[in-house]
């Protein structure tokens, strides 16, 4: 893990007194902090300094953070920062659609300035440096594994499925990773975890079978199966 000091945080609200105060709390730390008052100077603010992190209100207004989150998913070189939600919304609909929408973490307003920090480091050791991979126990050779129609680029982020390539949000990639590694294994939902998100992250009970259905969807219906009360596992 990087030095506190080399990681660039951006963080994202429309509320100053918000953003004041998380902001003191990460420089304590060490981290370098930057801030947008709303979804399209984040945008802007991300692709110029290539944070680390980015902690996203939801409730924002002309761009909210969902939309934001979406399209800070689709510019490649932010394939590798870290997304999490801080909103004052509890409901599970917000919660669903932040991980729908890419997010690797939620984290709820009032905040708690130990607690927050906690989330913070754990979210920055999942942390992925360009051209390398997080996923380990894989035997194949070089940064590329191909099965089937299914290429998979580790060192690029990108997926390769008959033909087409696809550029899927960071859990979804690690969560197909992980499946591909071993074909026809039933990886249980305590191994998806905390493999994916790690043990110290806490996430909705819906959160595997969200990223399953969006990797669904892009990928073939028929390549997961689900093995009922256990986990999931990709038929080769």
């Amino acid at each position: 893990m990087m030095d506190a000091k080399n990681y660039k945080i951006l963080l994202v609200d429309d509320e100053p007194d918000i953003l004041e105060f998380i902001s003191y709390n990460l420089k304590k730390e060490g981290y370098t902090v930057l801030m947008a008052n709303n979804g399209k100077e984040a945008l802007k603010v991300a692709q110029a300094e290539l944070p680390q992190l980015i902690v996203l209100d939801v409730m924002m207004p002309e761009m909210d953070g969902i939309e934001t989150c979406e399209e800070l998913k689709r510019i490649p070189e932010l394939s590798n920062s870290m997304i999490t939600f801080l909103t004052a919304r509890g409901e599970d609909y917000s919660q669903i659609a932040g991980f729908e929408a890419g997010a690797d973490d939620y984290i709820a307003k009032p905040i708690k300035p130990k607690v927050f920090i906690s989330r913070v480091k754990a979210l920055l050791k999942r942390y992925v440096p360009e051209g390398e991979s997080s996923s380990e126990g894989l035997e194949d050779e070089g940064n590329k594994i191909t099965l089937g129609d299914l290429i998979i680029d580790r060192e690029r982020y990108v997926v390769i499925n008959k033909g087409e390539e696809l550029i899927l949000p960071k859990k979804e990639f690690e969560l197909l990773v992980l499946l591909v590694s071993k074909p026809e294994k039933v990886f249980t939902r305590d191994e998806i975890y905390n493999t994916v998100w790690g043990d110290n992250i806490i996430v909705g009970d819906r959160t595997i079978d969200v990223h399953i259905r969006k990797l669904r969807e892009k990928i073939g219906q028929d390549v997961i199966k689900t093995i009922k009360g256990v986990g999931y596992k990709y038929v080769s």
